[in-house]
């Protein structure tokens, strides 16, 4: 981790405990930094990881236009950790993680379909407060998707705005899963005075 976390991180103990150390260590091969901040309240973390394995095992929507939506979400609210996190994950489920790569800059790249583009857009509108999803962006996904999908989309945009701002919010930043697999840094968003978002880090952030 580049920063100390603005709440030390505590010994994960108890049978909940070694069963998270666990499981990390056979994801990531190490027990995360982060995972000690959330173990101050170890039923907060047992509710928000159970929340999340439901929400990641929804299967109605593509797995890529997933990853590159929760991507572009962190991105846009500068969750480098959740950017991390999930670059590394595209490159272990075997998903597209050269375009992956590329979602900090996804309105520049030309690697993008439309359909993904559209995504992406509605992951960007619905972090921002307000949010400002349209109907005829809404409608388009509809058509494109279906509404399972498209309601599938937006809980995991929905989930990934809570997680990323919890991570900013604690000081939670990226722990170097990326460079670990020696995977090519993420492209890096500039920032301009017009720009409201964040910049988007990469993984050695």
């Amino acid at each position: 981790m580049t920063t100390q976390t603005r709440i030390p991180p505590t010994e994960l103990t108890g049978v909940f405990g070694t069963v998270v150390k666990i499981a990390a260590r056979r994801m990531v091969g190490r027990v995360p930094d982060s995972m000690g901040v959330l173990a101050h309240h170890p039923a907060l973390m047992r509710a928000s990881m159970g929340i999340g394995r439901k929400i990641e095992a929804l299967d109605e929507l593509d797995e890529n236009l997933a990853s590159y939506a929760v991507m572009a979400t962190a991105a846009y609210i500068g969750c480098s950790w959740c950017l991390d996190f999930n670059y590394y994950k595209a490159h272990n489920e075997g998903l597209d993680e050269a375009k992956a790569r590329q979602v900090p800059v996804w309105r520049e790249a030309s690697v993008f379909s439309p359909l993904e583009r559209d995504v992406m857009e509605y992951a960007e509108a619905m972090s921002q407060t307000p949010p400002a999803v349209t109907d005829e962006l809404s409608a388009a996904l509809l058509d494109e998707l279906g509404p399972a999908a498209l309601i599938e989309l937006t809980a995991k945009i929905a989930f990934m705005n809570m997680s990323s701002r919890m991570n900013v919010a604690l000081g939670i930043h990226s722990e170097g899963y990326a460079d670990s697999c020696e995977l090519p840094p993420l492209a890096m968003r500039a920032t301009t005075t017009t720009d409201a978002s964040p910049e988007a880090v990469g993984s050695a952030s």
